[in-house]
């Protein structure tokens, strides 16, 4: 089984069943009172005054997400979502229900839902991709934009329709749509082809394909709040292959292997590549929860390795498991010392907008005694405002809807957290590189983006590892798209 490297999970989509709290009568007098879990500042401003019934939102921080989600429901709060890394679960109910689950096991911290600002565009900002697409020309004359490379996105699918992926001609820049029905390992037809009008992004875990997908390649919008979203390579063509049905390993292996039989020509050998430009990138925001082993032997490592002999690059999220560098719990896959195979890391740019943040607490660290388990790097991955519709369950994770650039795009854009949202960072760079230097080979890429990297300072300190200095969290760094762009050959606009 694999999952989604989001940080807000999204495997509750209805409420929880409340239970019956259960108060002893008859105490002793000798038994001591309960030990109050702490409540956040705001919480604990308005809930002592609080009408016993009046209705609450907050999050309930446990030892563990079990145990968060046990006191929950035993003080009769309705489940809303969880955060699985950090053991949180955000419930609603009443005053008095807020008041009860402070006293029961487990739980660690309550605060309230307060309401916040989102301090994020796609990420463009600290990783100079947007400075890139406004400064630099590819090999081609064009903008520095991905024009004339295709993407291929392996997720829970894609809203072909949302503005994000609208092209100057007014049509949508999916040229390929494909759908798993590998629903089980014994499914030899994993996947067919759909579309490239039909949503494929409307699974339990709808809306995660889309955000990605445009991170990684949507179209530049400065919206009516005067947020500035779009992806790192708006002039690239997407090809979505859809996994949401049944999130088993086979049917991920089976959309690589179908890149890797389909890249020169992604629609069919009659429709030119001014059309749909081969596929030189691949992005995979999924993998098994706590890292694991590297498998040099397993599928997807085959696939991958022959993949990049043949001239396209993989990028991994590493995953949502942090860590304190004691184990390793990157992403095994993306650890393949394979040059044209990265890892990427989650960067936090703690609102600034700069390039001296932090690592995300949530994302992976390789062990800190075991080079080959760091990440290769680090890119904009805490607080992604992208293309999500808000009635999608992981798009409502995010509470921080905005409407997008068209009278009727209300709460299309949505801020979603986690490596999954760092990994098409990096998947639209190497677009705009390959861009700048089409005959540039998968290990040239992965070179220049470790080699040219903003060593931002926090985190783990930097080692000789290779060739480059790196660390156990954040790799060789945050990325940085001009410098790399100028090292391939990419020149001034």
């Amino acid at each position: 089984m694999i999952r989604r490297t989001w940080r807000a999970s999204a495997r509750v989509l209805g409420a929880a069943a409340a239970a019956v709290l259960l108060i002893p009568l008859g105490a002793p007098a000798s038994a001591a009172p309960p030990v109050l879990a702490p409540l956040s500042a705001s919480l604990s401003a308005t809930l002592d005054a609080a009408a016993a019934a009046l209705p609450m939102t907050v999050l309930v921080h446990g030892t563990d997400l079990a145990s968060a989600k046990a006191a929950a429901g035993q003080a009769g709060l309705t489940e809303i979502t969880s955060f699985r890394r950090i053991g949180v679960v955000a419930a609603a109910g009443t005053a008095a229900q807020v008041r009860a689950v402070r006293a029961l096991p487990g739980v660690t911290y309550v605060e309230a839902n307060d309401p916040i600002t989102f301090f994020a565009s796609s990420g463009t900002t600290a990783t100079r991709s947007r400075v890139a697409q406004q400064t630099l020309v590819g090999a081609n004359g064009a903008k520095l934009d991905g024009t004339g490379v295709s993407v291929a996105v392996i997720d829970s699918g894609i809203d072909p329709a949302h503005p994000a992926f609208k092209g100057a001609d007014g049509k949508t820049r999916v040229v390929r749509s494909l759908k798993g029905v590998c629903l089980t390992e014994a499914t030899t037809n994993c996947l067919i082809d759909v579309p490239t009008s039909v949503d494929t992004d409307l699974l339990a875990v709808g809306g995660h394909g889309t955000h990605v997908n445009g991170i990684a390649a949507g179209t530049p919008y400065t919206l009516g709040n005067g947020t500035t979203v779009g992806g790192s390579a708006p002039g690239a063509k997407i090809v979505s292959l859809s996994v949401g049905a049944a999130l088993l390993i086979v049917g991920a292996d089976a959309a690589l292997n179908w890149v890797l039989e389909n890249h020169a020509a992604p629609c069919g050998a009659g429709v030119p590549a001014s059309t749909c430009p081969p596929i030189k990138v691949i992005n995979n925001s999924y993998g098994p929860s706590g890292g694991g082993e590297f498998d040099p032997n397993s599928a997807t490592v085959k696939i991958q390795r022959q993949l990049a002999a043949e001239g396209v690059v993989t990028v991994w999220a590493n995953g949502n498991d942090g860590g304190d560098g004691s184990e390793n719990l990157s992403n095994p896959a993306g650890t393949d010392p394979t040059p044209g195979v990265l890892s990427v890391a989650s960067y936090n740019d703690l609102g600034t907008g700069t390039r001296d943040g932090a690592v995300s607490e949530f994302s992976s660290r390789g062990a800190a005694a075991d080079q080959a388990t760091w990440p290769d790097i680090s890119a904009p991955g805490e607080n992604i405002l992208s293309a999500c519709r808000l009635y999608l369950p992981i798009c409502a994770t995010g509470l921080q809807p905005v409407n997008g650039p068209g009278a009727l795009d209300l709460g299309t854009y949505n801020v979603i957290s986690g490596t999954s949202m760092a990994a098409p960072q990096i998947t639209g760079i190497v677009a705009q590189l390959f861009q700048a230097a089409p005959g540039a080979s998968p290990g040239q890429i992965e070179d220049t983006l470790k080699s040219t990297a903003y060593r931002f300072a926090a985190g783990a300190p930097y080692q000789q590892a290779g060739p480059y200095l790196s660390s156990y969290d954040k790799g060789t760094g945050l990325v940085d798209v001009v410098a790399a762009a100028t090292a391939l050959g990419a020149g001034p606009a």
